[in-house]
Order: C-alpha cells, then sequence, then structure tokens
C-alpha cells in the first residue's frame, strides 16, 4: 500500500511541476527522430537520416523564427515607439518577438479558403 501511495505521490508531483514546452515547429530532435525512423527503413541508414532529418528541422526552425522577427518588426514600424522614451525601452519593452507578430496576424489576417473574398469596388458610371 505504501509503495503504490508513493508512485502516486510522484507521478502527482512530475505533472505538477512539469514544464510547457514551446509549440516552434522542426527542430533537432523531432525531425531527427522522424529522419532516423525513415533511414531506418531506408536500408539501415539512420544515423545519415537521423543526421539529415536535423538539419531539416534546424532549418525549419530558423525560418519559423526569422518570420517572426520579420512580423515584429512590421508590427513596431505600425506601433512606434514614445520617442522620449530610452534605447533600451524602446528596443526591449514588455513584449515579446512572438507576441508581437501574433498581434501582427491579428490585425492583418490572411484572406484563408473559409474566408470571404472582400467585395469588388463599384466604378462610377461614366458616360461619354
Amino acid at each position: 500500500m505504501t509503495i503504490r501511495l508513493t508512485r502516486s505521490a510522484l507521478a502527482l508531483a512530475a505533472l505538477l511541476t512539469a514544464t510547457p514546452a514551446l509549440a516552434e515547429p522542426g527542430g533537432c530532435i523531432k525531425y531527427g527522430a522522424a529522419g532516423a525512423v525513415g533511414g531506418h527503413l531506408a536500408n539501415h541508414h539512420a544515423v545519415v537520416g537521423a543526421m539529415g532529418g536535423c538539419a531539416a528541422g534546424m532549418y525549419r526552425r530558423h525560418l519559423y523564427r526569422k518570420d517572426l522577427r520579420e512580423k515584429a518588426a512590421l508590427w513596431d514600424k505600425e506601433h512606434p515607439a514614445d520617442p522620449n522614451a530610452s534605447w533600451w525601452q524602446r528596443h526591449h519593452d514588455a513584449a515579446s518577438t512572438k507576441q508581437k507578430a501574433e498581434w501582427y496576424d491579428a490585425e492583418h489576417p490572411e484572406p484563408g479558403p473559409n474566408t470571404p473574398a472582400p467585395a469588388p469596388q463599384a466604378q462610377p458610371n461614366q458616360h461619354f
């Protein structure tokens, strides 16, 4: 009984102290594992597959973070900081790059397949 209670307490402590992981695309571990499985199935080249998957994952994450930085820069361009603030306050405010990118996406939604297209603008009647 005490072993079961101890295991349950340890499991509960592990769940309560677990930190959330960032949900970013790519990454060496995710893509490397998939590459290792693919390489293993393709004539037992798991190490080569893992290296290729790791490189692809790192590149994918680089593109994701680059896109975030570009969107954050566009957000900063549209919402200029206080000119009386110091350099540190203008460049290191409370909002992170990811938050600014999300705000930019919220203000500039891309029309998707379920989004109705904007109505064409009416041309005034021209009589010749």
